[in-house]
């Protein structure tokens, strides 16, 4: 990665103890006004954030190692996004391409058929978020096959609408009380290393025998999966998986749906997580890290599947915003110029061996595992590997005490997460890494 210059200092620096007083404040504000079912992971309010850091309202420099769920990948205010977008708010905001269309949502569409896996001719559609791509994914694989079924995976993670709750795996608290889910929507084991024990190839014969014999070949629309699972705790499938079931659903005329809004756009090493497992999906669902922190999302995908859709069967009022993607236009420029597939690869040559050697110290770390800049500790009780949620929450806490910003994540609560801008510097991700393995020592016991 080339140098850059930062517009804030790249430091943690503590001011008061956290949350601060102002923060403390909003939060007061915030529960009269803000439901009660929106939740947040800290109890900070930001204020500023450039590079690694978020400033907070109270003047405290944090170190960000959650990336906004793995958005600002090229920093929360990156100046030729932030140009980008104040360029083209001062000259439209919106028009709604369904009604009248402008050259950044095709020069997007451009973009995605470039970097996406595969060589074939590529439609895509542009939409708001994650939820929604995936939506419009299935519904394409529906209609193009004549097809009802939809399988996912255990530990999955696909969004909150009705159709993406079915989707989705853990029901706290992503989906209770909210039903009636979805029909036709099927899950199946995932390939689980760390608890199965299972080649990928085991794995995906396991799945692939319970998709013919619950579902059948012939009723089969899609499979949908993450390449690396997110929110259901990191899980990187067994070498093999990914293969065996694209290949089985490439024969049965199944579409594959690969799910890359957590993993695209160079947070694991390759602009694709896809790509690590030499697969070419006949669809990827992206969002988060596609346009800088501005709201987009897309589905990408083999022509003669996304064109069956008969006019006005896909869109929506703001997909494709103008201002989004020329944020978009402009992320994936910085991309490029800083080779930020390399730097998610450096990355994790820096910290992996960190976390490797901090598992073997405490006993507490069940698994390392990860890709790139999406990197997880999965915590248990000493000697086993019972899940301990109550550790992990206390590990996210405590840093954050210090000036950390972590995540958690995973079906069982037990797994923090490391998402990092993909533009942090060294030291800054050093000193973050070090207070992770400050607070694990200690807590460890």
């Amino acid at each position: 990665m080339t140098s850059i210059d930062y517009r804030l200092p790249q430091r943690r620096d503590l001011v008061t103890a956290l949350p601060g007083p102002r923060s403390q404040a909003l939060t007061a504000r915030r529960k009269a006004a803000v439901a009660a079912g929106v939740g947040s992971s800290v109890p900070v309010y930001a204020a500023d954030a450039d590079g690694g850091v978020i400033v907070d309202v109270d003047g405290n420099s944090l170190i960000d190692l959650g990336s906004g769920i793995a958005v600002t990948s090229v920093g929360a205010s990156h100046p030729a996004v932030a140009a980008a977008v104040a360029a083209q708010a001062s000259r439209f905001a919106h028009t709604c391409f369904m009604v009248t269309p402008h050259e950044g949502y095709v020069r997007v569409a451009e973009e995605l058929a470039a970097l996406t896996p595969g060589t074939f001719d590529k439609r895509t559609v542009l939409f708001n978020s994650g939820a929604e791509a995936v939506e419009n994914a299935v519904k394409v694989a529906r209609l193009a096959t004549g097809r009802a079924a939809v399988v996912a995976f255990d530990h999955a993670y696909h969004g909150r609408t009705n159709l993406t709750m079915a989707l989705t795996a853990k029901s706290m608290p992503y989906k209770a009380h909210f039903g009636p889910f979805a029909p036709e929507i099927y899950r199946l084991p995932m390939s689980y290393p760390y608890r199965d024990g299972l080649t990928g190839e085991q794995a995906a014969a396991r799945a692939i025998s319970q998709i013919e014999v619950q579902i059948g070949a012939d009723a089969a629309a899609a499979i949908i999966i993450e390449p690396i699972q997110g929110e259901g705790g990191f899980i990187v499938p067994a070498p093999g998986f990914l293969a065996a079931l694209a290949e089985w659903a490439r024969e049965h005329g199944v579409v594959f749906i690969a799910d890359e809004v957590q993993t695209g756009f160079a947070r694991t090493g390759a602009w694709f997580a896809s790509e690590h497992e030499g697969i070419t999906p006949d669809i990827v669902t992206m969002a988060k890290g596609i346009a800088g922190g501005m709201p987009l999302s897309a589905i990408t995908g083999r022509a003669d599947l996304v064109d069956t859709v008969h006019a006005g069967g896909l869109g929506g009022t703001y997909g494709g915003n103008p201002v989004a993607c020329a944020a978009a236009l402009a992320s994936i420029e910085v991309m490029r110029e800083l080779d930020l597939p390399a730097r998610a690869r450096a990355i994790e040559a820096a910290v992996m061996p960190k976390l490797r050697e901090l598992a073997d110290a405490t006993g507490v770390i069940g698994d390392v595992r990860g890709r790139g800049a999406m990197l997880a500790m999965e915590l248990v009780r000493p000697d086993s590997d019972t899940p301990d949620p109550a550790l992990t929450k206390a590990i996210a806490a405590e840093a954050l005490s210090r000036g950390v910003v972590l995540l958690t994540c995973g079906t069982y609560g037990n797994v923090i997460r490391l998402l990092p801008p993909l533009v942090i510097g060294d030291e800054l991700l050093a000193d973050g890494i070090g207070v992770l393995a400050e607070v694990v020592r200690e807590l460890a016991g």
